[in-house]
């Protein structure tokens, strides 16, 4: 009976080594992703900084081109021809709403939510958007997705028909 106990005792004793290295290799894990989420958060927030700056100098070097959008209905139904101006430093800009400014000042993906909604003809929640633009659902995607929409609602290009629920002006 005593070699019984003294293999148990050998094979914990065994078990807790491999637990304990276990324990310093996550250790070291989340050290290192400490590291590699610093500089991260440092690039994303200045990533912000520069695309709101950027997006209040463009609204004002909009130049005529060739899309159009579809008028309020606060204004008289005349739709403007406009295109985007050239993009400065590759960041995509978010230029505010204004009369008579085309969709195509938007950035591609902008663009391509704000079609989404103008052929939904009614509000949609964010997820929706998402799966009718054939993006992922999955809920940190659908969190980024819903920051641009609220981006298109806070420079008047969307509005929010109740909490969470987006749409185009005028629908």
């Amino acid at each position: 009976m005593s070699s019984l106990i003294e293999e148990l005792h050998r094979r914990e004793a065994a078990v807790r080594d491999e637990a304990a290295g276990l324990r310093r290799q996550i250790d070291a894990l989340n050290e290192r992703l400490a590291e590699a989420e610093e500089p991260l958060a440092r690039l994303e927030i200045t990533r912000e900084t520069v695309a709101e700056i950027l997006g209040e100098a463009g609204a004002d070097h909009v130049e005529a081109g060739s899309a159009t959008v579809p008028a309020r209905a606060e204004d008289t139904g005349a739709v403007s021809v406009e295109s985007a101006p050239a993009s400065r430093i590759g960041v995509p800009t978010v230029p505010p709403w204004r009369p008579g400014i085309a969709v195509a000042v938007l950035p591609k993906a902008y663009q391509d939510l704000f079609e989404v909604l103008v052929d939904a003809g009614h509000p949609l929640r964010a997820g929706q958007v998402a799966a009718a633009a054939g993006l992922s659902t999955d809920k940190s995607k659908v969190e980024g997705l819903r920051a641009k929409l609220k981006r298109l609602v806070d420079r008047g290009w969307l509005t929010e028909d109740g909490p969470g629920r987006f749409t185009t002006v005028g629908l």
